[in-house]
């Protein structure tokens, strides 16, 4: 009998068709657990081969917008749509843990559910609980593992999926790999649709096989183990006279979420303006578009010609 082992993965180990391991089957007897639209990536790529989870558990419907309308997460309308049960707890309590338990699992898969599953959550399915995580653990264990790549340049990118334990990103690796870059830095929500699109894939490679114990697990150098910092909007500050490369890093690694601000005045009035995009010519940081405090976009250039010119900061240390 051969020896399981863990599988790291590389860059161009996928080819045109899809991957031997894949086989069309209904007898995997999974749940997973996801909210948003991103998380539909994995679902439908579990689907396409043969992988249908038999429960979709989420996030209860929640208010959204002005109106205040309840909307349902997008992985409960795909879920809605093959008529797929769905279960939204808004805590897992004893009796929903009674539930869960009464059925058979193979295993329960993770991915931007938004919720800490707890001990004896994880002790239901036979193989565990397959978490995916955007980075290569033990780096970047945490809530923005792509941010903090960008941010302390890094030059590479990666995913792991680990076996859930009860510590953050703490349990041991299933499968690792290095995600190719078209360009670096990458915009962080471009790298996140990117690393979604690998995981999903390195997810369905590994999952029949790690169903069968084919694949060993291998625990994480915790010694060397960082963490996401807890980003803010202060974080987000630009001093625009600061290196052009570290400024450029900050736009790109904080483009949907804090998001990277300067200050400007005009007319003796300090103006607050988001830095949207921006590139680098020879060692100058070019800025392409803004959106100052209470406008609309608009192109830099057409800002700077309303008279407004940057304000002198005081910067924290990176």
């Amino acid at each position: 009998m051969m020896t399981p082992k863990c599988i790291r993965l590389k860059a161009n180990d996928y080819g045109a068709g899809k991957p031997e391991n894949l086989i069309m089957t209904n007898n995997i007897r999974f749940a997973f657990f996801g909210t948003p639209h991103l998380a539909t990536v994995f679902l439908d790529e579990l689907e396409s081969a043969g992988l249908v989870p038999s429960l979709v558990v989420t996030t209860p419907d929640k208010p959204h917008g002005r109106g205040l309308e309840v909307v349902a997460p997008p992985v409960k309308g795909w879920a809605a749509a093959r008529n797929i049960p769905v279960l939204q707890p808004e805590e897992f309590n004893t009796q929903v843990l009674k539930d869960m338990s009464i059925e058979i699992w193979d295993v329960f898969v993770v991915i931007y559910y938004g919720k800490v599953l707890p001990k004896p959550m994880l002790d239901i399915p036979k193989r565990g609980v397959l978490n995916v995580h955007f980075s290569l653990l033990p780096r970047w264990r945490g809530q923005s593992p792509v941010r903090s790549a960008i941010w302390n340049d890094d030059k590479e990118a990666g995913t792991s999926i680990i076996l859930l334990d009860e510590k953050i990103d703490h349990g041991p690796v299933i499968a690792q790999k290095k995600i190719p870059l078209p360009e670096w830095p990458p915009k962080a929500s471009a790298l996140e649709e990117l690393s979604t699109r690998e995981s999903a894939k390195l997810l369905v490679e590994i999952l029949p096989s790690w169903l069968r114990g084919e694949i060993a697990t291998h625990e994480q150098n915790h010694d060397i183990a960082t963490w996401c910092p807890a980003y803010t909007k202060e974080d987000g500050l630009l001093d625009l006279n600061d290196d052009a490369y570290k400024n450029l890093l900050k736009i790109r690694a904080f483009d949907t979420t804090v998001g990277t601000h300067a200050f400007f005045e005009r007319s003796g009035k300090r103006l607050r303006v988001q830095i949207l995009e921006a590139h680098i010519e020879s060692t100058r940081l070019i800025i392409d578009k803004v959106k100052p405090e209470g406008k609309k976009e608009m192109g830099y250039e057409e800002f700077l010609r309303s008279g407004a010119t940057p304000s002198k900061v005081l910067r924290k240390d990176h």
